[in-house]
């Protein structure tokens, strides 16, 4: 559900994974390396790391968080509403016939 209803969203999170996960490697390859400057930016970026990870967790839940109420909403709704939910669904099969057959 999540992946249909914001395409973008679910992008954007695990773009953002690659980069953590690219940046976690680059730590390891110059963790042998020796460099007062090199040190501190390899702390800053750990740092950094930790924060992004948190709030890519945290934005990834709510995403989840928020699918679930709209599936849940939307459930409510056909469980209210059978012959309108039918009806909408009859319609939009329609549309999609049409569109179909014209390829």
């Amino acid at each position: 559900m999540s992946e249909t209803a914001h395409p973008s969203r679910d992008k954007l999170v695990s773009d953002l994974k690659v980069v953590v996960a690219d940046a976690e490697e680059l730590l390891k390859l110059t963790a042998g390396q020796a460099g007062e400057k090199l040190s501190d930016v390899r702390t800053r970026l750990g740092d950094r790391l930790s924060v992004a990870k948190e709030r890519i967790a945290d934005a990834e839940t709510a995403l989840v968080d928020r699918s679930k109420k709209a599936a849940r909403a939307t459930d409510d709704y056909v469980h209210d509403h059978p012959w309108q939910s039918v009806g909408v669904a009859a319609g939009v099969a329609f549309l999609l016939g049409l569109l179909a057959g014209r390829r």
